[in-house]
């Protein structure tokens, strides 16, 4: 083959260079999911300043895309119209990055990525503005079956289920972000090596959540570092349909862990959560899953600011359960089931325990007794690496 003809073969077996393609509001949603469906990897998708008037949803099934606004104030895809009952956008390819713009008004979860790997969501805001209704979507933002997700700098207000919900993944970090008004602002569920810090959690039916369930694809969920946050006046009624396991959470709940082992709660500012400033408990359903552990483990609530909680719990038995602690209850519950957490430096950090005896026992059986918790550890110890460094490139 002369060197002409083997050039030409390069050539053509070369990928083209990647392009950024720009769409105006005034295109509407045709055009850009079409923008979505011809995109090559490396390309970026330019959307213009102003409101998107969505009436269907948006998928994107490219690797290595980026989905890019002019700010999530400047940029807002509006789906107040929308006709189906799915998510405003589904992401379904590894390396995706969405930045900058809003979603608002879906009639199901705001963003949805599934198996994506490497996914960053950056200063991206999901909000209902209609204020906390039932009939709002479930999830704001919603990675779920994923390696590596970095969530940053993200608003997200009005779901009837969690505002941030990272699902059945892996190697996940949650900063920088604001939710309010949601039943649950951040959830890690059925998750591993996480870390959740530097937000705000506020307004919600309860702030942090972390849990693991039974019956799920993935198992085991663990290795969380909740850290550095404000999670603050988390008093709004639990407005989630009936039969979601959320809507079992009680209105006032700072950070509550269900299930989980290896979960280090750190550094934050819990305060003015009117049921607790942390709960500590086993899943209270029955289930008939043998690979399911229900009792948390090696849960260690360390050095946290702890202002005034737990002084008007949505408790069953609560008048009873105030009458044993003397006009409010400490400011970390444990259900008395599972390996005792290790509270260090918490002021009346849960000298007590709320003896429940059996899995599903609900608090209106509670006889609070005196409890020894664990020893604290030589040093908080928790190997949950969060998002790949390298996901931090993609920050601009």
């Amino acid at each position: 083959m002369n060197r002409l003809a083997l050039a030409a073969l390069l050539a053509s077996a070369a990928p083209l260079a990647a392009e950024t393609h720009r769409v105006e509001p005034a295109q509407g949603g045709a055009a850009l999911q079409e923008a979505l469906i011809l995109a090559a990897p490396g390309d970026i998708i330019e959307l213009g300043e102003g409101r998107f008037t969505l009436t269907d949803g948006l998928s994107l099934d490219v690797d290595g895309v980026t989905v890019r606004g002019q700010g999530m104030g400047r940029t807002i895809l509006d789906f107040t119209a929308q006709q189906g009952a799915g998510e405003g956008l589904l992401v379904t390819s590894d390396n995706v990055t969405l930045q900058g713009f809003a979603v608002e008004n879906t009639k199901g979860d705001g963003i949805k990525s599934k198996g994506a790997d490497n996914i960053v969501y950056y200063r991206v805001r999901v909000s209902w503005t209609g204020g906390p209704k039932e009939t709002n979507g479930a999830y704001g933002i919603y990675p779920v079956e994923s390696t590596g997700v970095l969530i940053d700098g993200c608003t997200v207000s009005g779901a009837s289920d969690a505002g941030i919900y990272v699902g059945q993944s892996k190697d996940i970090t949650v900063r920088h972000s604001m939710v309010e008004y949601n039943v649950a602002g951040i959830e890690i569920e059925n998750s591993r090596n996480a870390k959740v810090h530097h937000n705000l959690a506020t307004r919600n039916t309860g702030g942090i959540l972390v849990f693991d369930l039974p019956g799920l694809p993935v198992m085991n969920g663990g290795y969380v570092v909740i850290s550095d946050n404000l999670v603050v006046d988390n008093d709004t009624p639990n407005f989630a349909p009936p039969g979601n396991i959320v809507a079992s959470v009680r209105r006032g709940t700072g950070v509550m862990v269900m299930a989980n082992d290896d979960v280090v709660i750190t550094r934050n500012r819990i305060d003015r959560n009117p049921t607790t400033a942390v709960m500590v408990i086993s899943y209270p359903n029955a289930f008939d899953d043998t690979r399911y552990n229900p009792a948390p483990r090696r849960v260690v609530i360390d050095r946290n600011s702890l202002g005034r909680n737990a002084y008007d719990p949505q408790l069953d038995g609560a008048p009873m359960l105030l009458a044993a602690f003397g006009g409010s209850l400490p400011p970390v519950l444990w259900d008395g089931l599972g390996e005792a957490p290790t509270a260090v430096g918490e002021s009346n950090a849960s000298a007590w325990s709320l003896g429940l005896t059996k899995q599903g026992a609900g608090f209106a059986s509670a006889r609070p007794v005196p409890a020894k918790l664990n020893p604290p550890p030589p040093g908080v110890q928790n190997p949950a690496p969060g998002a790949p460094a390298e996901l931090e490139a993609r920050l601009k």
